[in-house]
């Protein structure tokens, strides 16, 4: 009784200090959460001048990472939506729509009215119903320094059969966050974790939320029994039992101050659904056999057509008190919840190579232990470096670390194992982190992505598809293209460090093959009869004072009804300000 009772007041305690540090870094967040929130509705402002859907024949996106990638639920196709890049001094975020036809290896762009604010690390979830529906919660957008951080709480439907986003306005759902994860199950989607975080605080979660998409209401559920710790950028997935799998993730906390330590987990949980009672939930930690992943981070997942679940790439962080480096992966593990067994997936290789690893000296090797098999007399891993010239001159360096020949990492898998296990031959994608991952058909698709090459961050554009049936080799679908590989040293200078505005606005233009056409579609916006003109000479007080109530009206509509008039007023200064600096930057282009 003494212990039960000493144990739930540990709990308590617990969620007080999690509700205490969320309230302080809700506070201190609150101020710079308003600057951004004036550049996010100014770049609504660009969005609203959309009034039909077009789709335009594309090149493959820009590089990006902490997109989503999404299979249509009826369609050939894959769906891309929003996303980050960093060139060295600025950060870009998206909100663009991509369509990949699978059957004609083409890209669409699809620009659709009113679609969500720019962001990435959000989660996005596709079900049937009513045609296809593409379902999006929360996520970030970044100031262009990198430096602020908005946390979105919004809920977003896309609409696959007419093309028509809507956004879903229901109380009661999560704090605004990043690095969460969703799934739908049954007719619920179902949320758990992330993270918030401030210039000076953040906040890891553990929470769940579910919401249904009949009723279109939130509720947050108190699942029994000890549940994970507040993580992000974990696994989630629904098992073919109908439990929900939680595995691995991030998170830090302070260790002294301005020390922070960071905590890359490995456990696994079940998040089972009470039998008869509805809406009750409870958790239960597993310890599946195999061989699970090694520690990481920033690990993709996807769903295999046989409820087998994938796990591709991530990052491995050595932290230190002053400097963080990172190991980046390429390699797939498998969870397989029937038999709650991890497998590390290993290729067979092209068909023509079969005859050549049987006339091998395998047989030798069958039955060797995990241990054996590392011993002095096994050959060493081969390593292939490829170098990959950028447009600036910029040689990165891409590692690669294969199997040797005709020698299986591990010991062959038994018969019974499963159809996906078999060594990694042929190309394949380099080490990254937060790439996109999707699978369609049982082809599983890998797109984008990061790593790191010293002090350069390499963000990726690259696609490729592997046949989870056959599991023989990778294919590439777009190779990476060093010219759309940019980066900038840090500068202090003002003439590279130009206004947050025009360094997030230049993200589409920058990064966009046809960058003149949209640049020129971007500046029409400003000319455009909707917004006041500025005055030839005119001054920002003077041209404020003439359109304050225009500015407050554009202002009070993207922001709502309940929104409290003095941050009305600062985003419409804020949106004033930045439209004069656009108009001021434009006459000075034409006078040159």
């Amino acid at each position: 009784m003494g212990k039960k009772g000493k144990k739930e007041k540990k709990g308590r305690g617990a969620e007080k200090t999690a509700a205490k540090m969320e309230k302080k870094v809700s506070k201190r967040s609150r101020k710079e959460e308003e600057d951004l929130e004036a550049l996010i509705a100014h770049f609504q402002t660009l969005d609203a001048k959309k009034t039909q859907v077009t789709e335009t024949p594309s090149s493959p996106p820009t590089p990006r990472l902490n997109a989503s990638l999404s299979a249509h639920p009826e369609k050939d196709e894959l769906i891309l939506f929003g996303g980050e890049y960093f060139n060295g001094q600025k950060t870009f975020m998206y909100n663009e729509l991509y369509v990949y036809s699978i059957r004609k290896d083409t890209w669409t762009k699809v620009d659709i009215p009113g679609p969500p604010p720019r962001r990435c690390a959000h989660q996005a979830v596709v079900v049937p119903q009513s045609g296809g529906q593409l379902w999006v919660f929360g996520g970030e957008f970044a100031s262009p320094d990198g430096e602020q951080f908005y946390h979105y709480k919004d809920l977003w439907v896309l609409h696959l059969a007419t093309k028509t986003w809507e956004q879903i306005r229901s109380t009661g759902g999560p704090s605004g966050r990043s690095g969460h994860r969703m799934v739908a199950w049954k007719r619920q989607l179902i949320l758990f974790g992330g993270f918030h975080e401030s210039t000076r605080d953040y906040i890891y979660y553990s929470d769940v939320y579910t919401f249904s998409l009949d009723t279109f209401q939130w509720s947050k559920l108190s699942p029994s029994g000890p549940g994970p710790t507040p993580r992000s950028g974990c696994l989630m997935a629904v098992t073919p039992q109908g439990s929900i799998a939680i595995y691995g993730g991030y998170s830090k906390q302070k260790i002294k101050k301005d020390v922070d330590k960071g905590t890359q987990h490995s456990d696994m949980f079940l998040l089972k659904p009470e039998e008869g009672r509805e809406g009750k939930w409870t958790w239960a930690r597993i310890n599946p056999s195999g061989v699970k992943p090694t520690p990481r981070s920033g690990f993709s997942v996807a769903l295999a057509p046989n409820h087998q679940i994938l796990v591709f790439g991530g990052v491995c962080d050595e932290e230190e008190e002053e400097s963080l480096e990172g190991s980046f992966f390429s390699d797939l593990y498998i969870y397989d919840p029937a038999r709650s067994r991890w497998f590390a997936a290993q290729l067979k290789g092209p068909k023509s190579e079969k005859k050549k690893r049987r006339r091998g000296k395998v047989e030798e090797h069958e039955g060797a232990t995990e241990e054996e098999s590392g011993g002095t007399g096994a050959p060493e891993p081969l390593e292939v470096i490829k170098e990959v010239v950028a447009e600036d001159g910029t040689v990165i360096t891409i590692k690669q670390v294969l199997a040797p020949s005709g020698l299986p990492v591990r010991p062959p898998p038994k018969a019974e194992d499963s159809a996906l296990e078999a060594s990694s031959t042929g190309q394949e994608p380099c080490p990254r982190s937060n790439a996109m991952l999707a699978v369609k058909h049982g082809l599983l698709y890998v797109y984008g992505g990061m790593f790191e090459a010293g002090d350069r961050q390499v963000t990726l554009s690259d696609l490729y598809c592997l046949d989870l049936h056959k599991m023989e080799e990778w294919k590439t679908l777009v190779e990476m293209d060093p010219k759309s590989q940019e980066w900038l040293e840090e500068t202090d200078s003002e003439e590279d460090s130009s206004s947050d505005e025009e360094g997030a606005e230049r993200g589409d233009e920058d990064q966009e093959e046809d960058s003149t056409e949209d640049s020129a579609e971007e500046g029409a916006g400003w000319k455009d009869p909707q917004h006041p003109e500025v005055a030839p000479g005119e001054q920002y007080e003077e041209y404020l004072s003439r359109t304050e109530q225009y500015w407050l009206k554009l202002a009070r509509n993207h922001m709502g009804p309940d929104a409290k008039e003095k941050k009305v007023l600062k985003v419409a200064h804020a949106m004033a300000k930045a439209f004069i600096d656009d108009a001021g930057q434009d006459m000075a282009r034409a006078q040159h």
